[in-house]
């Protein structure tokens, strides 16, 4: 990419849910409107990330909660090199883990709500960042 990495994040507090790879998606993932949804299935899992807001009782607890989401404004082409690398090595050297998500046209890299402020502050040492204010 040429220009400039720019980043935004996102206002939605997500939860990152666990099922056995055999499971069935549950029904209230399938009814959910919101803005942010990650459905993916491998034979070892079936991940789900989500507003925490659309969990059920019954997921509450053994959702892992409170991640914020820091979106790459895109579209990043397909032959881009090294843009997760640079954000996620940016958020590595101030001590703050990551998730991180990919669609077709752009990146998403999670972190934990109280990494926030620390995230913001390390990428806008080498990004444009906005929201989180």
């Amino acid at each position: 990419m040429n220009a400039p990495l720019a980043l935004h994040l996102l206002p939605d507090r997500l939860a990152l849910c666990r099922f056995a790879a055999d499971a069935p998606l549950p029904a209230w993932a399938l009814h959910a409107s919101a803005d942010f949804y990650c459905v993916m299935r491998t034979r070892d899992e079936l991940s789900l990330v989500c507003p925490e807001n659309d969990l059920p009782p019954a997921v509450w607890e053994r959702a892992n909660r409170g991640w914020r989401a820091f979106q790459l404004q895109g579209p990043v082409p397909f032959e881009t090199v090294g843009v997760v690398a640079r954000i996620s090595g940016t958020l590595a050297d101030a001590g703050v883990p990551v998730f991180v998500l990919s669609t077709w046209t752009t990146d998403y890299v999670l972190v934990k709500e109280e990494s926030a402020a620390r995230a913001v502050e390390a990428l806008r040492e080498r990004f444009t960042v906005s929201g989180g204010e």
